[in-house]
């Protein structure tokens, strides 16, 4: 590999875990080409989801969070440039431009840019007291503010809001949570997932306010209150805004990609260049599990398709088709879920919602589409065996906690 001007280069916009996977999946399918990684932050590549979490609240340090070091990559002959901004692709001359003039060719292009937080926009930005959660850098800005006894304002009731929450509340914080729909987790659970959580957060202490928005901020350089739809008023020294994310298209999009949700991609990971391919969170890729296109914001999902992205420039026509999966950890609840809640006629629930120690299966045609599990880690791969296999399941065993999971399959005659 020393001539690398014989060799074709996989180059990779993006050094978050879907790139890092893709450079580390191609050497694994044979890849002896030239790789290189380009990454506007920074850090070398490392995981995000910590940073709410164990990274927030200070039980996992920095240097854990890096995925591979130096030494690591440049065995693997993987070269990352961090700091630097992709620009422009020619697609004609299979070619980038980096924000700094420098020009990049490549025989093979992943787009593997991630997503940006959604902005409140505004004055509000530009408090000093308000965070957004999206990089290490924002968490080691938000990190001197957890100081116990401080009023947090968390504004979304999604992951990151309920994780934040739960972090800044065992840093001994007051700590509010305002989510403006209905229930909190209102795009991926369903009504009594949403009101366990909500009454998990309540005992722990957090206060959480639904249906309910910002009328008027109060402040100029620190927000120091708000006044709520529901005309209440609440005191605040820091502000945590968790409002979603927006793929990062701008790239693919010039260049002329098809854009829908995301950056379309097939369930090869390639996109409407055969050269270019895209994965994790800004892609909407193909998904033959689902039989539908997703984009699914999860490192699983990231790591699959980088895995599908770095066979099929290997030469190797494998689709994606996994069971997407997704996890969160708050308070001592960890949530493990696989599948996609959609469409079901049967619910079974095993385990006990008051021991913080249950599976919910939500089942369609006596199969089960989607699964939501609190602190059922062993039974958790057991539980995606099943979902990804779509055999009918005997529901009275599956809601035995006596039985094994995995007893709960049913034999399907063969015709």
């Amino acid at each position: 590999m020393d001539d690398t001007t014989t060799l074709t280069t996989t180059l990779i916009v993006g050094g978050g875990q879907a790139g890092i996977e893709a450079a580390f999946a191609l050497r694994q399918n044979g890849y002896e080409g030239r790789i290189q990684v380009v990454g506007e932050e920074s850090e070398l590549p490392y995981r995000r989801p910590p940073l709410s979490k164990a990274y927030l609240d200070g039980s996992m340090a920095r240097e854990s969070l890096t995925i591979r070091k130096s030494p690591m990559l440049e065995k693997a002959g993987v070269e990352c440039q961090t700091g630097q901004r992709v620009t422009a692709i020619d697609r004609d001359h299979r070619r980038v431009t980096l924000a700094d003039g420098q020009v990049m060719d490549y025989d093979d292009l992943i787009l593997a840019t991630g997503a940006r937080v959604r902005r409140l926009g505004g004055g509000v930005d530009a408090a000093h007291n308000v965070h957004y959660i999206r990089t290490v850098a924002d968490i080691d800005r938000l990190k001197p503010e957890l100081r116990g006894g401080a009023r947090m304002l968390v504004v979304g009731g999604g992951f990151i809001g309920l994780e934040t929450a739960a972090s800044a509340a065992k840093a001994g914080l007051d700590v509010t949570v305002i989510e403006m729909a209905d229930r909190l987790l209102q795009r991926v659970v369903d009504a009594p997932m949403s009101s366990y959580f909500e009454s998990a957060h309540r005992q722990r202490g957090v206060h959480v306010l639904t249906a309910v928005g910002i009328e008027q901020w109060h402040g100029e350089q620190a927000i120091n209150a708000v006044t709520l739809s529901n005309g209440t008023r609440l005191d605040v020294d820091v502000v945590v805004v968790g409002i979603g994310v927006v793929p990062e298209t701008g790239l693919a999009q010039a260049c002329g990609l098809a854009v829908d949700n995301g950056i379309v991609a097939d369930a090869f990971s390639r996109t409407t260049d055969p050269h270019i391919y895209a994965i994790g969170d800004c892609a909407n890729h193909a998904n033959r599990f689902l039989g539908h296109a997703a984009r699914l914001e999860s490192v699983p999902a990231a790591q699959e398709q980088a895995r599908t992205a770095a066979r099929s420039i290997c030469g190797v026509e494998q689709p994606h088709d996994a069971v997407p999966w997704f996890w969160s950890d708050q308070f001592d609840l960890k949530l493990q879920m696989a599948g996609l809640l959609g469409a079901h006629d049967q619910m079974v629930v095993r385990g006990q919602r008051e021991d913080d120690s249950f599976v919910v299966f939500y089942l369609q045609d006596g199969a089960i589409q989607c699964a939501h599990a609190i602190n059922r880690p062993r039974e958790f791969a057991q539980i995606r065996k099943l979902i990804a296999a779509r055999t009918p399941v005997d529901v009275t065993r599956l809601a035995d906690d006596g039985h094994p999971v995995a007893d709960a399959a049913l034999e399907v005659a063969n015709d």
